[in-house]
C-alpha cells in the first residue's frame, strides 16, 4: 500500500533522528494518513480514500466534496 494521499499527494518526508551526542541517522518521516469514507456528488455514492488529516479539516472547512 502506498503512503500518498490521493487529494494533496503529500508524501513522507526524509529528515535526521538527532541522539543526545548529536549522533545523526536518517529516518522517515511518513504522512499522517486515514482511510475515509465521503460522499461523492459525481458519482452520487460513498467513496473509501486514504487521505491525510490536513486534507480531511480542509474538506470539513471548507465543505468541499468530491
Amino acid at each position: 500500500m502506498s503512503k500518498i494521499c490521493r487529494i494533496t499527494n503529500k508524501t513522507s518526508n526524509n529528515g535526521y533522528k538527532v541522539s543526545h551526542s548529536h549522533v545523526k541517522t536518517k529516518r522517515i518521516q511518513n504522512v499522517n494518513l486515514q482511510i475515509k469514507r465521503i460522499w461523492s456528488q459525481k458519482q452520487k455514492r460513498w467513496i473509501k480514500i486514504k487521505i491525510s488529516t490536513k486534507a480531511i479539516k480542509s474538506l470539513y472547512k471548507l465543505s468541499l466534496s468530491i
